[in-house]
């Protein structure tokens, strides 16, 4: 299938270059008026896509931006059928685990030399996160934020419990204790959410364990290594407890809508939920943040959304002009002073911080200092895609997790092997 997919993409970009008749980038009519789509999946993010898209359009008004929101599976659907088909929208989010194959198709435009000419300097975006967005030395997006992990928890019902709030000086050990004491059967409430999520939660544990995702070179993985185990039976050992809902549960409610609903106590996740939190109004005053807790070390993982764009698109030079745009500092001012998302933009995220000042935000940005970049090797979207149908025996206590390691690890080679 992911075969069947890179193939179907690497004809389509050929036939659109073909196709795409004798005007070479440096002879757009630039006069013309043209309309360019712009898709996301964050309905909280929306707004400030439109505020960007506005500003863009005050400076070009010769070109039209419509953005287009659209739910997180529609939109990787249509997006694949559209890229294979010719249909894809002109500027569109990226991410990492997902950006390879795209880029290894031929369904992204190359940016390498509007980076050059628009004089955008790469190094004011996180190193983690623009590297990313490289493939075979050239760039084909440009970060647009960037988002490390911390603990999300509910005051209120920490205070209920009697329990301190997490802190830097927090271990694995600290937050078990919590989640057992904060874990309320009558109530329905839970200490922790503990499901498979890799970016928001095992991850880091394998990290903070000692362990690694990925080896060195990238052709095989390290789920079945001591650390990695014990990375996982941090999560396992919580839904054990009873101190998490059940993956059914979680897969019928998720963690992050449990947390809004003051289900569950502590949430893993990043920074970019801060928006959604600071606009319900249930959870205001009773929610904070704190960093990831240590294991033998401090570790999150780290990346963020590239803006990238469509190789078949009509207008390229149009394209690449909005492009520029979005990875510039006023589209990331935009997003800090909305309070949207943590910009990647060098020297644009004190407003983002002055912008929900109810919660420690700085945790997100301090955490940069001990962040690792968010693993990608070969097809990560399929290979990190078999998580939950190798880890959920783990999880739901039917398979020792060294077992289940062992056989995701497989899995993963598998795949990996393959590239």
């Amino acid at each position: 299938m992911r075969h069947t997919w890179t193939a179907a993409l690497a004809v389509a970009a050929t036939l659109l270059t073909a196709c795409s008749g004798g005007e070479s980038p440096g002879t757009a009519n630039t006069a013309e008026k043209v309309t360019l789509t712009y898709a996301n999946w964050s309905e909280d993010q929306a707004p400030a896509m439109e505020q960007i898209a506005a500003e863009f359009q005050k400076q070009n008004p010769n070109i039209t931006v419509k953005v287009q929101t659209l739910p997180w599976p529609e939109y990787w659907s249509t997006l694949q059928v559209g890229a294979a088909g010719g249909t894809a929208p002109d500027a569109f989010w990226m991410l990492a685990d997902h950006f390879r194959e795209y880029a290894k198709g031929g369904a992204l435009i190359d940016l390498s030399d509007t980076v050059k000419t628009a004089g955008i300097d790469m190094t004011a975006y996180p190193k983690a996160v623009s590297d990313s967005y490289t493939y075979e030395g050239k760039i084909f997006a440009l970060p647009k934020d960037f988002d490390t992990n911390g603990i999300w928890y509910n005051k209120a019902l920490f205070d209920a419990a009697g329990v301190s709030y997490p802190d830097d000086t927090w271990g694995w050990q600290q937050v078990q204790d919590a989640a057992k004491k904060l874990t309320d059967p009558a109530k329905g409430v839970w200490g922790i959410a503990a499901p498979i999520d890799a970016q928001g939660g095992y991850y880091n544990t394998i990290l903070q364990a000692g362990g690694s995702i990925i080896k060195p070179g990238g052709t095989a993985s390290d789920f079945a290594g001591p650390e990695a185990v014990a990375g996982l039976k941090f999560w396992t050992d919580l839904q054990k407890a009873g101190s998490s809902p059940t993956l059914k549960q979680l897969s019928d409610t998720e963690a992050v809508s449990m947390f809004e609903s003051q289900k569950v106590a502590m949430y893993f996740s990043g920074a970019y939920w801060a928006l959604r939190f600071h606009k319900n109004a249930d959870l205001k005053g009773k929610v904070d943040v704190a960093p990831l807790p240590q294991g033998v070390k401090r570790a999150t993982v780290t990346s963020g959304i590239g803006n990238a764009g469509y190789a078949g698109t009509k207008h390229p030079e149009e394209l690449k002009k909005f492009l520029a745009f979005l990875g510039g500092a006023k589209a990331a001012e935009i997003q800090a002073a909305t309070g949207t998302v943590l910009p990647a933009y060098k020297g644009t995220q004190q407003p983002w911080l002055d912008s929900m000042p109810e919660f420690k935000l700085q945790v997100f940005i301090d955490a940069v200092d001990y962040s690792v970049p968010l693993p990608v090797a070969g097809d990560t979207a399929e290979w990190q895609g078999l998580a939950a149908q190798y880890l959920a025996p783990a999880w739901d206590g039917a398979k020792p997790v060294e077992e289940a390691a062992k056989e995701y690890q497989a899995a993963v080679d598998e795949v990996l092997a393959e590239q």
